[in-house]
């Protein structure tokens, strides 16, 4: 079967781990145990040896439909034919019942026949780590079970299925009204021989996942413009959460090009300090102070741990693990034949600055939106802010995480800045000890050189680097952090030329905005990638900011936040970038994507509102 394109699919989850459905039935990605564990479906990432779990409708005229049950995470696949028309339902138990019964680590995948009759055929074919390691598929009582050297699933089924090699495989017709019922479990030691699949079991679990789900999301208080697009985001972060440690994944997929063909390809399967301001600005606007506060803890821990040669590392295991070694499995494809396919992250020692600030910055939200921090949370804080003032001068490999070696970037000192700030702000808030003479000197201090050598008086902007004349997204976020008025000369400035085309030298295309011109930098990276979704928010609410004293900013921002609404999927998520031709390019779904979504949405609808109102 060809390769999807990286938007066909949903996504369904349990808070340890997910899985993604296409549209046309099949499950090609699926982790086990947790995110970061080798896959044992991987069609995304080898279309021939990377194994899948397929659900086919054999009728040629058959078209294809997926939903969300609505304000849940449980996915429906609809299969339409001249002869009949039938419903796939998947989800991943979860809730009480399911925590209890140890059945949360499970698949459930309901067909059933709601119009005439229906053929199928149904393969699960797993391929354990990463299709490193062969397994047996051996028959037993109520279903198919596949044994690895690492790992062990169970198929229970309501139909009768063959083994044809290492795989499990049935065609069947349903007829009006009948279902088809599959459970994949992962085996634990103490697991017997026999699969047993109980219908009302099944019936149950799947009405307390949807129970679950829309009382998770009723949560919310956001009332707002575009609410379903902003709920859908709410749950697919939810749904990106390790809820063992509150740690959120950048994307719970890894190697997926940013450009189909080229090297772009990272795992993401890992936790970055830099989404900690994003995750919990987002999730305290909504309502979900559960959630950011669990994100709090994780960032807690991993302060009280900082004792390497920097005091943070940029990205972390979800079980805060330090150690991310970077390797490439050179007997899969990639996707499309985009190598090498990469597993772990060879950026997690880089040197960037901007992490400190996006640390404090999410301490002070927090202790302003959440709960005041503790003083054992504010000693490492005030390490972080003395190493700061101590080492902001350094070159670093940036927001980006290039590999064409270390520069001075106009974002990481940016950041450098807001860490100082934020530090200053919660001493005088809650009146902890600090070196506030010299945390003000040095914040001072940046300020005057961002402005002095990070501005390109030649092109009215603030540029990427240090002796630059490249634009970069990044630094749209200069408003948003209190640095500069919305309104200041520089930043609209800033704005006009950024929203040039980039055969102009600016960054924007059609409303998509490019994270930096790659035709004029060199990043030590080949290929072409597509506009990254983050940086058109950030426009978006950099533009949104300078509404409120400018109205013709506010209905552009308006428009291209309506756009960029247009790019999400069938389902409503979005990847890293979207392409030339509106696909999904990178890791999918993208946590950051949807972060910055529920931010720009709640304050553009403000804005608006505001405007309405006279205010």
């Amino acid at each position: 079967m060809a390769y999807q394109p990286i938007e066909s699919y949903g996504m369904i989850g349990n808070l340890h781990t997910v899985a993604l459905v296409g549209i046309n039935g099949s499950v090609d990605w699926m982790c086990l145990p947790r995110f970061d564990s080798p896959a044992v479906f991987g069609r995304m990432l080898d279309d021939g040896k990377g194994g899948h779990f397929s659900v086919e409708a054999l009728d040629e005229d058959t078209t294809n439909k997926q939903f969300y049950w609505p304000d849940t995470n449980v996915l429906v696949t609809r299969f339409l034919a001249h002869a009949g028309a039938a419903e796939l339902i998947d989800f991943m138990p979860i809730g009480a019942t399911a925590v209890a019964g140890h059945q949360r680590r499970q698949l459930i995948r309901r067909l059933t026949s709601m119009r005439g009759t229906t053929t199928f055929r149904v393969v699960c074919k797993p391929a354990f780590n990463f299709a490193r390691d062969g397994h047996q598929a051996s028959a037993v009582p109520g279903g198919i079970r596949f044994t690895s050297p690492s790992l062990s699933l169970g198929l229970a089924t309501t139909i009768d299925m063959r083994i044809d090699g290492d795989a499990a495989v049935a065609e069947f017709t349903l007829e009006e009204g009948e279902s088809a019922i599959f459970v994949l479990r992962l085996i634990e030691d103490d697991f017997g021989s026999e699969l047993v699949l109980s219908e009302g079991t099944t019936e149950a679990l799947f009405r307390e996942t949807v129970a679950y789900w829309r009382n998770w999301l009723s949560q919310s208080n956001y009332r707002g413009r575009w609410r379903e697009m902003v709920h859908r985001s709410a749950l697919a972060l939810k749904l990106m959460t390790y809820e063992p440690t509150g740690a959120i994944v950048a994307a719970p997929t890894c190697s997926l090009p940013e450009g189909v063909g080229g090297e772009r390809n990272w795992d993401y399967r890992y936790t970055w300090v830099r989404d900690s301001a994003f995750s919990v600005y987002a999730l305290l606007r909504l309502g979900f102070a559960g959630e950011a506060a669990a994100f709090m803890r994780f960032l807690s821990h991993l302060c009280k741990d900082a004792d390497a040669a920097y005091p943070l590392q940029i990205m972390y295991g979800i079980d805060g693990r330090t150690d991310l070694t970077e390797e490439t499995l050179d007997h899969l494809d990639g996707y499309r034949g985009s190598r090498p396919v990469r597993i772990g992250n060879g950026a997690h020692d880089q040197l960037q600055l901007d992490i400190y600030g996006e640390l404090l910055d999410a301490a002070y939200i927090f202790n302003k939106n959440g709960e005041p921090i503790s003083y054992d949370m504010w000693v490492p804080l005030r390490r972080f802010v003395d190493w700061v003032c101590d080492n902001w001068k350094l070159q670093d490999e940036g927001v980006w995480e290039v590999r064409g070696g270390q520069r001075d970037f106009v974002y990481s000192k940016l950041m450098c800045w807001v860490a100082i700030d934020r530090g200053l702000r919660l001493a005088d808030k809650r009146s902890f000890p600090a070196d506030r003479a010299r945390w003000q000197q040095v914040r001072d201090e940046i300020y005057e050189d961002i402005m002095t050598r990070g501005w390109n008086e030649e092109r009215k902007a603030f540029v990427q680097a240090y002796g630059s004349d490249a634009l970069d997204a990044a630094n749209l976020m200069m408003p948003l952090v209190f640095f500069v008025a919305p309104s200041d000369p520089r930043m609209l400035s800033t704005l006009r030329e950024t929203l040039k085309p980039p055969e102009d030298g600016g960054l924007v295309a059609n409303s998509l905005v490019y994270r930096y011109n790659i035709g004029e930098i060199s990043d030590g990276l080949s290929g072409e990638e597509g506009t990254f979704n983050i940086c058109t928010f950030w426009l978006v609410e950099a533009m949104t900011r300078a509404g409120h004293f400018d109205h013709k900013w506010l209905d552009e921002a308006r428009l291209i936040f309506e756009r960029m609404l247009g790019f999400a999927n069938h389902v409503g998520l979005y990847a890293e970038e979207t392409g030339k031709r509106g696909e999904a390019l990178g890791n999918f779904p993208q946590a950051f994507t949807h972060l910055s979504l529920i931010s720009a949405a709640f304050n553009l609808d403000r804005a608006l509102s505001d405007r309405h109102q006279g205010g």
